[in-house]
């Protein structure tokens, strides 16, 4: 008997063996880093993803009352055209951007988007003005000639979305 338990049991280990999946591990000697060209300048942290809101008083309350977040008080940016609100989250945080006059980006946005939505992410970088000299070398489109102060206030750019698959992108001084 323990015989034929012997035979069984190496039988299922033989069985396991061929079954199981391989893993493969990276070495450092091939890295994907080797395959990014080096920058003068380094992406930093996801600072927040804005959304555009058509009623800023119940987007607030949605996220304060609601959800139990941090929520900032309303902050305009006459220079923007927005009205702005932060929600904090703890590893990132979100805008709520409302329009600020006739010309707003906002209004255009919300034109288009009745219920709001999604209008862009915010990434921090370390050398803004080296990212605005390597990215026009590249051909990515940027959406002003000077970075502008932004919410934080600190500069900031916009990465124009069809260049960046889609997504409007707002880079920022860390």
């Amino acid at each position: 008997m323990a015989a034929s338990q012997g035979r069984a049991a190496a039988g299922l280990l033989t069985r396991l063996q061929t079954s199981a999946p391989t893993i493969r591990t990276l070495s450092s000697s091939n890295s994907s880093s080797q395959n990014v060209p080096s920058c003068l300048w380094k992406l930093g942290r996801l600072n927040h993803v804005a959304i555009a809101v058509p009623d800023l008083g119940k987007a607030q309350s949605l996220y304060k009352d609601v959800l139990g977040a941090q929520v900032s008080e309303t902050v305009a940016l006459p220079e923007h055209g927005v009205y702005t609100v932060f929600v904090e989250l703890g590893n990132t945080k979100l805008e709520l951007l409302h329009p600020l006059g006739e010309k707003s980006p906002i209004a255009n946005f919300l034109q288009k988007n009745k219920t709001g939505g999604m209008h862009h992410i915010c990434i921090e970088v370390d050398d803004i003005n080296a990212a605005m000299t390597e990215l026009k070398e590249k051909k990515i489109r940027i959406l002003s000639e000077e970075p502008k102060i932004g919410a934080h206030g600190k500069p900031v750019i916009f990465l124009h979305p069809k260049d960046c698959y889609g997504v409007l992108v707002e880079l920022e001084q860390a």
